[in-house]
């Protein structure tokens, strides 16, 4: 099973419809699809920044602003199935369908370690990775990735947030994070054949 978080960034992209209907074509069965919140998430950093209220409350907002561009991308493709918690995940892959989270059940009544900017829609993307024993997560921005940087070196550019990088650290798993540009390496990743692609 892979997990595959979409920026938020991407949210009015016009590469995402394709990215969509790549992943729903090729990876029924086996990709979960995480989403950033988007310009949804940026509203709430803004209204924090207004009204200084915590960081539970924000985190909250934030989770739903996930859950609203995951109902964002099941409208735009219906072949990619809604899934609003782990056991709907393994249900809808075990259907042969890509599935949507909704991560509802992030929403939390105290705060905690992840009730923090420092912990954005990437590092949930990376919790859910290892919750599900993932073989690989995939993270798709719309900036440009240098390959030559280590995710430490990403995080610190601000690609990648703040968390991201301790999560990482042991992962069961390989870890990419690809440009929106980089569909043809997605698709060769997904049938396999990326060490062609490389050369």
């Amino acid at each position: 099973m892979w997990v595959v978080k979409i920026g938020g960034s991407l949210m009015a992209d016009p590469a995402l419809p394709e990215w969509l209907d790549l992943l729903a074509k090729l990876g029924g069965g086996r990709v979960t699809i995480v989403c950033g919140g988007g310009g949804l998430a940026d509203e709430v950093r803004r209204t924090q920044a207004l009204w200084q209220f915590n960081d539970l409350a924000a985190h909250n907002m934030a989770v739903l602003a996930m859950v609203q561009t995951g109902y964002q991308l099941h409208a735009m493709n219906p072949a990619l199935q809604l899934a609003a918690s782990k056991a709907e995940i393994a249900g809808v892959l075990h259907k042969g369908r890509a599935a949507i989270w909704l991560p509802f059940e992030l929403q939390r009544d105290a705060p905690d370690a992840r009730t923090n900017w420092d912990a954005t829609s990437d590092t949930i993307a990376l919790d859910l990775a290892h919750e599900l024993n993932a073989e690989r997560l995939v993270v798709i921005k719309s900036c440009e990735i240098d390959r030559s940087q280590t995710l430490a070196q990403l995080g610190a550019a601000g690609v990648l947030d703040e968390s991201f990088q301790g999560g990482a650290r042991g992962a069961a798993f390989p870890i990419e994070v690809m440009a929106k540009h980089e569909l043809p390496r997605m698709r060769a990743l997904l049938l396999g054949g990326l060490r062609d692609l490389d050369g």
